[in-house]
């Protein structure tokens, strides 16, 4: 029965999105009572489900299988630790948005096309998470692509129907990829099933690995292996928003309604680090090369994510570049994962936990700024400044997230940026005494060195300092600072006097909780839910628990905090302010030409790559004809035209030619050739004419035919 429970938790929002469309057309509160219900239930069951997994669990018990025909190869469902605590988390984070959903659409239009989109991307989402094989995971990607689109162009107008552009192509795209690296796979194993792989890449491992089959040919080509991995990786990155593919995040979230938004940074792009996370550890665990790379990436991403919502002043998109960071911190910690080997124990649970801290803090973030968009309708800093300065609890719980993300102690998102920080310290040390992964040549062995961990190190700390000074930046700006407009200063404190619904409070009250707690309970809580994951991440646990509040590791976060302190005094408040008409404004001072999008890859994709495709098909087309020409003028020569008869046929032509030489014997001038084929050509008209007419009277009695049988019948 328990199987059987999976599929019916998958199959819930899809059937409710069509019950909540068809309650719809009667009335609005038909609708919003279904959508509530779907995903109540959906909770509820997954809620469940999660307690009688950890009670199995507890019997040793590691994970519930299903398959199920149908949909090409079959769809294959299997719930462990990790997926029962992300689909859990994303049915809690779907029922918190949800709730907030009626006071926020109370002015929006097309509400029962988000509905329907809303339940269906649900839908979506939670097949991504309990794919057991790489294929039922990129089915449910694509839907969930498809129908998340409609969130971000809700609004139709110019600027969320671009985002939408932006997102879909990157969508399109990653999917065409993903499809080409699931064809390498089946093509070198013959499977798509996460475990499989994993079986598999072991067995090939030790193949290498075999003193007695040295200088055997590999089952597998390494080479098509890192093509095939590399495709899954860009496909499922572009989700994740990872650079060089995270332009969507900055563009779409602005535009999404804040529900939307908080679901696309807080879950989706878990769905997308889902599938980062099954490829690298069914195929690439104990790979230096794809451990460096991710770290790499990761770095990059972490990086330009904090600077870029370091200069922006609109807040959704501050928060949508900040994602971009976090999922860095995430990548960051997946690399390093890859790069301890057996010692990963500590890597694995911080990227985990930072997974699960991120989503919580984007889902409370988003839907603070949400009640603030619903009331002042304006998302730039110099526009809403003021506006929380009356309103405690809406504070209250924006500074619980922001506390959250910026790695404040007492709070869930320090003991995931303390294990991760404790990883890369843990990899560098290794690293300095020759650790388990060997990082070959060149510029190769610097990535995987000692003195690249360092720098790595350092950049985390900073990223967090970033955090940090962003996070300031909007508090202060919104909870603060008074507006420089007395009016919209008064009108913003007699709107905080009138208080949000109570379905509004009671879903930004369960967001924020739990990263207060989370964060209180460290070991009992935390340390719970790192454990569930570990299988999933390849890791086979910690050696030793972690003492989150020794000095040790508060020096990270005081250094990281400093950082943060100095650069939002430092630089937002000088920097990035100017004074303008009597009053000092955030300013945003990123260069408008330092887009990735505009700079590089709508002139790649709508000028460079079309140019050089038209060449190619125009070569091409040309190719042939060259070659005809070439072989008439070579092998095969041009012979002379043969000698054609101006009328009549070869017979005509002979019985002519022999009537004329017997006119010739007797003396007559006769010309039979010309007559002969006179003769034929009037023959040969008469046997159309009578061909048309035979065929046109056919025509006309087959008419007549059905016409009598028509009458006959009626």
């Amino acid at each position: 029965m328990r199987n059987y429970l999976l599929l019916i938790l998958l199959a819930l929002p899809f059937v409710g999105a069509v019950v909540s469309a068809v309650l719809g057309r009667k009335g609005e509160k038909g609708r919003t009572k279904a959508e509530v219900l779907t995903v109540g239930l959906e909770f509820l069951g997954f809620l469940a489900l999660f307690f009688l997994f950890l009670a199995l669990r507890a019997r040793g018990f590691r994970q519930i299988y299903l398959k199920c025909g149908g949909f090409g190869m079959g769809l294959t469902l299997c719930l462990d630790g990790f997926r029962a605590l992300y689909c859990l988390i994303a049915s809690f984070m779907w029922l918190a948005a949800t709730l907030f959903l009626k006071e926020y659409f109370a002015e929006h239009e097309g509400r029962g096309r988000f509905g329907f989109f809303w339940l269906v991307t649900l839908g979506a989402t939670v097949g991504v998470f309990l794919s057991a094989d790489l294929y039922t995971a990129f089915l449910f990607f694509e839907i969930l692509s498809f129908s998340s689109y409609v969130w971000v162009v809700h609004d139709r107008t110019k600027t969320a129907l671009a985002a939408g552009e932006t997102y879909l192509a990157v969508a399109v795209i990653g999917g065409l990829v993903m499809l080409m690296g699931l064809f390498l796979l089946y093509d070198m194993f013959g499977t798509l099933d996460i475990s499989e792989l994993s079986r598999r890449i072991v067995s090939l491992r030790a193949f290498r690995a075999a003193p007695s089959l040295e200088g055997r040919e590999s089952p597998v080509s390494m080479a098509r292996l890192y093509v095939a991995g590399g495709c899954l990786l860009f496909g499922f990155g572009a989700k994740a928003g990872a650079f060089p593919l995270h332009i969507w995040l900055p563009k779409a979230h602005p535009v999404a309604p804040a529900p939307a938004s908080a679901l696309l940074s807080g879950i989706l792009t878990k769905a997308g680090v889902f599938g980062v996370i099954a490829v690298t550890a069914s195929l690439f665990l104990y790979d230096g090369k794809w451990g460096a790379f991710l770290l790499l990436i990761g770095t990059v991403t972490m990086v330009l994510g904090a600077l870029l919502a370091l200069f922006s002043v609109d807040i959704k998109r501050i928060l949508a570049c900040s994602s971009v960071s976090q999922i860095g911190f995430i990548l960051v910690g997946l690399g390093v994962t890859v790069l301890l080997g057996t010692r990963n124990g500590i890597a694995a649970r911080g990227t985990l936990l930072h997974m699960v801290n991120h989503s919580l803090f984007k889902l409370t973030l988003f839907l603070a700024v949400g009640a603030i968009y619903m009331r002042a309708h304006e998302l730039n800093l110099n526009k809403v400044r003021g506006f929380g300065r009356k309103s405690p609890f809406l504070q209250a719980v924006f500074l619980c997230g922001a506390l959250g993300i910026c790695g404040i102690p007492f709070f869930s998102g320090y003991i995931s940026k303390t294990l991760l920080h404790e990883a890369l310290v843990t990899y560098r040390q290794t690293a300095q005494a020759g650790g388990p992964v060997v990082g070959g040549m060149g510029l190769g062995a610097f990535f995987t060195s000692a003195a690249w961990a360092g720098i790595v190190e350092w950049l985390f700390l900073i990223s967090g300092g970033c955090t940090l000074a962003y996070m300031a930046k909007l508090y202060v700006a919104v909870f603060v600072e008074k507006n420089a407009d007395e009016q919209v200063q008064a009108k913003y404190d007699a709107l905080a006097a009138v208080p949000l619904s109570g379905a509004s409070r009671c879903a930004l009250a369960a967001a924020a909780l739990p990263i207060l707690l989370m964060g209180l309970f460290s070991h009992p809580v935390m340390d719970r839910l790192a454990a569930l994951g570990e299988g999933f991440l390849g890791s086979s646990g910690m050696e030793e628990q972690i003492a989150y509040f020794s000095f040790q590791n508060l020096e990270g976060a005081l250094i990281s905090a400093g950082i943060g302190i100095v650069l939002y005094f430092g630089f937002v408040r000088t920097a990035l302010m100017k004074k303008e008409e009597g009053e000092r404004r955030y300013m945003d001072r990123w260069p408008k030409w330092l887009d990735l999008e505009t700079l590089v890859y709508r002139p790649l994709l709508c000028t460079v790559l079309p140019m050089i495709a038209g060449t190619a098909a125009r070569l091409m087309d040309r190719l042939p004809d060259a070659l005809i020409v070439l072989l008439r003028r070579s092998v095969y020569r041009d012979s002379p035209i043969p000698h054609e008869l101006e009328e009549g046929n070869r017979a005509t032509y002979a019985l002519g030619s022999l009537a004329d030489g017997v006119g010739r014997v007797f003396h007559r001038k006769t010309d039979y050739r010309h007559r002969f084929a006179v003769l034929y050509e009037n023959l040969s008209e008469s046997s159309v004419i009578i061909g048309r007419s035979l065929s046109f009277g056919l025509f006309l009695a087959c008419i007549g035919l059905l016409l009598t049988l028509f009458y006959l019948l009626i």
